[in-house]
């Protein structure tokens, strides 16, 4: 039987509106399905804990986690309120493949085979609601377990303070006794444990993707050992949600780090109680210990990261004691501790100690040679960069001859275990006082 052509017409098109309505329907379930999937996936990650605020678990994944970039583009792996607690889990370099067993030729194969990027793995990003351009985001660092080993290597003829000088490298993998906190580098010599992350910090303003390495006033790979557990940092926020990004986890830093790397560690949890502060505008990050507020300064030219410290310190100085600046800058020298942070992240960077206790003295020794407690490196001149080369070359030298470490034991004995204090910081005269204290040697403590 035929259909009269009217009816079938109208049939027709009752169909293809069915099919419309049927189809976006079914997409609007979908999208409420992911939605939900997501809300579901947060919710879990909620657990009840004695931290301030929601607390929230993020594990380090292979979807919660970049190897070597940065890029404010990436999308968060999780939402959190400003003065919620986050418990972070963090993995070892590219992804978690550099762990005992691994040789150095492997080690440099992971960083030859992916250029440009940097061996770090963050955990993150984290989208802090309300954060925006022009505010501070408050960062406390309320615990630290890291895992149970750490390693140290220096890359053959690449990266660190001295590749030419070190066309060969070496590994090596160290037991983290957090009961005794320390880890043993080499027989009888044992390295006092002090966990901080290398890297924290936020996403950076510039659009595009940027290698881990170069820290700047996003913090980023700051390399700055003082940040331990009990400690704040403070950080200029450059993008919505602000995207805090953790990771490069150390058991032990030398100042200075000059083979490139600390003791290089992942962290089982990283505690950050986070709080965004709004319309407070901070042009470099800040650090507060509980005894101390730190001021740095970040640059390709150690000098140059050495003249910002110094402002920044001079800023400082002269609203904690409402004096001028020009009282403040001559005031420095007596009461700030400066110290080289690392020479080996492409920006280098110097940071100053200033005590919160305003009738503090400075008790800082700058030793100038060998002591009964220390090797001692001592250089001076004008050109900051260049006493930190011939200090370390200078330790190295001691601790072979003295010490009767081999040169690649030596590297990265200062590397992970080195002191760098900066005496006179003048622009035309400054002198850098580098060293080791003999009490790491077992027999000698």
């Amino acid at each position: 039987m035929r259909l009269p052509n009217k009816l079938a017409r109208w049939l027709g098109l009752g169909l293809i509106c069915f099919g419309i309505v049927f189809a976006t329907g079914a997409f609007a379930i979908e999208q409420a399905g992911e939605l939900s999937k997501a809300e579901v996936k947060a919710t879990l990650r909620k657990v009840p804990a004695t931290y301030p605020g929601t607390v929230h678990l993020l594990p380090a994944t292979l979807e919660t986690t970049q190897w070597g970039w940065f890029n404010n583009a990436e999308a968060p792996v999780m939402h959190m309120a400003s003065g919620d607690t986050v418990v972070v889990e963090t993995m070892m370099h590219s992804h978690n493949q550099v762990v005992p067993g691994l040789t150095i030729e492997e080690i440099k194969k992971l960083r030859t085979d992916h250029p440009g990027r940097g061996p770090h793995t963050l955990t993150g990003p984290i989208y802090i609601d309300g954060a925006e351009p022009g505010d501070t985001l408050k960062v406390n660092i309320l615990k630290i377990v890291p895992r149970a080993y750490a390693t140290n290597f220096n890359v053959p003829g690449m990266f660190g303070q001295f590749p030419d000088q070190f066309p060969d490298g070496q590994v090596k993998y160290v037991y983290l006794d957090m009961d005794r906190k320390v880890a043993e580098f080499l027989p009888g010599i044992e390295i006092p444990l002090a966990p901080f992350p290398g890297t924290i910090g936020v996403a950076r303003e510039e659009p595009g993707q940027y290698s881990s390495v170069p820290p700047g006033r996003y913090a980023g790979n700051l390399d700055i050992r003082d940040m331990v557990e009990g400690t704040t940092l403070y950080v200029p926020v450059f993008v919505d949600g602000a995207l805090l990004w953790t990771g490069d986890s150390h058991a032990a830093q030398g100042n200075g780090e000059i083979n490139l790397t600390a003791l290089e560690s992942a962290f089982k949890e990283i505690v950050l109680n986070v709080e965004v502060i709004k319309g407070d505008t901070i042009e470099w990050p800040q650090i507060e210990t509980p005894t101390h507020w730190i001021r740095l300064g970040v640059d390709r030219d150690l000098n140059t990261a050495l003249e910002i410290a110094k402002a920044e310190t001079i800023e400082f100085l002269s609203e904690q004691r409402q004096i001028s600046a020009e009282a403040a800058a001559a005031l420095m020298p007596t009461v700030s501790d400066c110290r080289v942070s690392q020479v080996v992240d492409i920006n280098k960077g110097v940071h100053c100690l200033n005590p919160k206790d305003l009738t503090a003295t400075k008790t800082v020794a700058y030793p100038t040679a060998e002591t009964d407690d220390d090797y001692v490196a001592y250089t001076q001149g004008d050109d900051l960069n260049a006493i930190m080369d011939a200090a370390s070359l200078e330790m190295m030298a001691e601790l072979q001859e003295k010490a009767g470490l081999t040169r690649l034991d030596a590297y990265g004995l200062a590397s992970i275990a080195m002191d760098c204090r900066l005496n006179e910081i003048a622009t035309d005269s400054k002198s850098l006082h580098c060293v080791i204290p003999k009490s790491l040697w077992a027999d000698k403590a």
